[in-house]
């Protein structure tokens, strides 16, 4: 029967044959996969290739301390419980090899009983650190209910779609403008899948300079470059059993793209300053906001990787193309940062309401958020008014029209402000514009912006 902390990849270093054994036999019986060696050698070249939840780790190794393997055994990966086998316990050896990083121990002679509580007791600590750190995430990202009961008929039907997806192991690419809530439904197919219990991470491909993407990704041994001043694992094997999300994967640099489609097609990566390959158990979830098949023509995207990440292919529409959704999005933002804020807001308000479901929305759900947020930290009644709002989605009355006999600078001037207002920064406000980001802030310093 397999424990309730679901399925655990063990590693176990004794130089007792009977010991590795009875452990392995125990705990494949509980559904764990098990990797058994005799010392420290196998045991680290063991988990260079593959990502342990847990490790039983004999004190006297043949011609070894086994509490000398504790270290580079949590450097390799550093969330690894490390669990120390002793036939003489003291206070002392426990405390050691708790300074050493250990999580626990269990004395000779063990029973199976002992070693399915431990295991058990291990494992849930683990999901638990991994339900805290989604908490953490999705406290930080916050994504409303109403994003999954949409009454749009296109919306119902990707939501059936995302369900019946989630439940395989599929990549899944995630196409849509910016602010649609791509991210939400990554972290939502994550949480409908068979591997919620196992972490999830999010590399936004954009935010991350292309020379250190792949070290970010794949991990980099201790002086692999400069600046790489002590080991480290990688997203990759971060999540492992769990699934990496890859945000504007449009904008990966085309050696990196090589290495992620060798990963995706084999399961296998080297870290930078390594040659030895490795193991992970990763779901690939993808997003896009831009034309994949242009870029593999242009030549800026592998057209090979394209087809590998392509496999369910879902368009997230557009805010104004939902614009049955649109209050119900906004009322859970109105909840959300009131808690935050604590501030006592009853709803909107019919001038609110109307402003809310008129305005065009070009940053989509994003600037939805922004725009609550401000109303309910600017509020000062029971509801929120259109004057709460920000000016960019209120109509003011006499603003220049295109065609009227006016400068150009004054449309131009008005146009970037609303850019500003629906985007998450001055690089994306500088994409959608057409223009560089220096020649921007000149715009900006022009028109006092």
């Amino acid at each position: 029967m397999t424990s309730s902390c679901g399925v655990l990849n063990v590693l176990i270093v004794d130089d007792e044959s009977n010991i590795r054994k009875t452990l392995s036999y125990c705990l494949e019986a509980e559904g764990h996969r098990v990797v058994a060696v005799a010392g420290s050698q196998d045991a680290l070249r063991e988990a260079k290739r593959n990502s342990f939840d847990i490790a039983f780790i004999d004190l006297r190794l043949e011609g070894e301390n086994g509490m000398d393997l504790i270290p580079p055994l949590l450097a390799e990966t550093p969330w690894m419980k490390v669990v120390v086998i002793t036939a003489n316990a003291t206070i002392g050896t426990a405390v050691e090899a708790m300074r050493r990083g250990a999580a626990d121990y269990i004395e000779k002679p063990f029973t199976s009983a002992q070693v399915r509580l431990l295991i058990r007791t291990l494992g849930h600590i683990r999901d638990l650190e991994n339900e805290i750190a989604v908490l953490k995430e999705d406290r930080r990202r916050f994504a409303p209910e109403s994003m999954m009961q949409s009454g749009n008929p296109e919306m119902q039907r990707i939501i059936e779609t995302l369900q019946r997806a989630a439940l395989s192991d599929a990549i899944i690419l995630l196409r849509g403008e910016s602010g649609t809530g791509k991210s939400i439904f990554a972290r939502t197919i994550h949480n409908w899948s068979l591997r919620a219990k196992k972490p999830m991470m999010i590399v936004s491909c954009p935010a991350v300079p292309n020379e250190l993407l792949e070290s970010e990704l794949f991990g980099h041994a201790k002086g692999a470059f400069t600046g790489a001043v002590k080991e480290h694992p990688g997203r990759i094997a971060a999540c492992e059993g769990g699934t990496l999300f890859l945000d504007e994967i449009g904008d990966m640099a085309l050696a990196t793209q090589a290495k992620l489609l060798r990963f995706i097609q084999d399961k296998e990566y080297e870290r930078l300053g390594e040659t030895l390959s490795r193991q992970a158990n990763v779901r690939i979830i993808t997003a896009t906001n831009v034309n994949l098949e242009q870029r593999v023509t242009d030549g800026r995207f592998r057209e090979d990787l394209f087809y590998r990440i392509n496999v369910i292919s879902v368009s997230v529409p557009p805010l104004r193309e939902r614009r049955e959704d649109i209050m119900g999005i906004a009322e859970d933002f109105r909840n959300f940062f009131c808690l935050t804020n604590h501030k006592h807001i009853v709803g909107f308000d019919a001038s609110a309401q109307k402003a809310l479901l008129s305005y065009s929305w070009p940053g989509n759900i994003r600037e939805l958020r922004n725009a609550v947020e401000r109303a309910v930290i600017l509020g000062t009644g029971d509801y929120i008014t259109e004057d709460d709002l920000p000016e960019s989605i209120v109509p003011t009355v006499g603003l220049p029209m295109v065609g009227d006999r006016i400068p150009l600078s004054v449309l131009e001037e008005i146009h970037i402000k609303k850019i500003l207002a629906a985007t998450s920064s001055i690089q994306e406000a500088a994409a959608v514009l057409g223009i560089d980001q220096a020649t921007l802030w000149r715009r900006r310093k022009a028109y006092g912006i």
